[in-house]
């Protein structure tokens, strides 16, 4: 076991957390509460969901449940970051896109069993990284045609369609979502050594093996979040996802 579950843990992760709180306050980051908030909840949910997991990989019908729960939740999330008008469950589409191609591969070639030990991993860390993709690229696309509207009214007078001008401003800020992807699979091995490999050496396997399971996360990973970022572009670009006020005109 890598670390014991015990009260000197749960002091240390209540001092950790104390620190990052503090830091964020005397730095003027203005997200406090927010760490603590988020600390605290992610104690309660990785406690809830221990308790669950273990009834979930015993039967099909709840491990179908708890998978769309994983996804209602990333979606609310992820819509919610993006904008806080009622657009926001346009977020669905970019993470289901981005997932459920690359899971029902893995299923239809054996390559991960229909079984919740298996699945629910594996498919948590595709929506997690289909969230944060959709979020970094609907919010830097968005800010960006905030920022720059008179390049987008200029291409509108040259002639372009509205979803064209809008493109040309924020492909490239919402690409930027990728970049934490890309760079954690440039550098592993070398910078980090991720959660897979290391939970797979952990539990005996061989480091060939773990490698092996690594390198599969990580490709999938970039699969999921690229094909998210291509969809909530498009969703932005054609004004289907936006905030009031901002560029909400299109498409609406």
């Amino acid at each position: 076991m890598l670390l014991p579950v015990n009260v000197t843990l749960g002091a240390v992760l209540a001092v950790l957390l104390a620190v990052a709180a503090t830091v964020a306050a005397l730095a003027r980051l203005g997200r406090s509460r927010r760490i603590v908030v988020a600390g605290v909840r992610a104690a309660l949910q990785l406690t809830a969901v221990s308790l669950v997991i273990g009834l979930v990989v015993e039967s099909l019908p709840l491990l179908l449940g708890f998978l769309f729960l994983m996804y209602g939740v990333a979606v609310r999330t992820a819509g919610r970051r993006v904008t806080r008008n009622a657009t926001w469950w346009w977020a669905a589409a970019p993470i289901a896109a981005g997932v459920v191609p690359v899971v029902a591969a893995l299923l239809l070639t054996g390559l991960v069993p229909v079984k919740g030990i298996a699945l629910v991993p594996v498919t948590g860390i595709l929506i997690g990284g289909a969230l944060t993709a959709t979020v970094l690229g609907g919010r830097r696309a968005l800010d960006e045609l905030a920022q720059r509207r008179g390049e987008v009214e200029a291409g509108l007078a040259l002639g372009l369609p509205d979803r064209d001008a809008r493109m040309e401003v924020a492909r490239e800020p919402a690409s930027d979502a990728l970049l934490p992807g890309l760079d954690q699979t440039r550098t592993v091995g070398l910078v980090t050594l991720p959660g897979a490999f290391v939970g797979m050496l952990l539990g005996g396997a061989s480091p060939v093996e773990a490698g092996a399971v690594q390198l599969f996360v990580l490709v999938a990973l970039i699969a999921v979040q690229a094909v998210a970022v291509a969809v909530v572009l498009e969703l932005v670009t054609r004004g289907r996802l936006h905030r009031d006020g901002v560029d909400s005109a299109a498409g609406g």
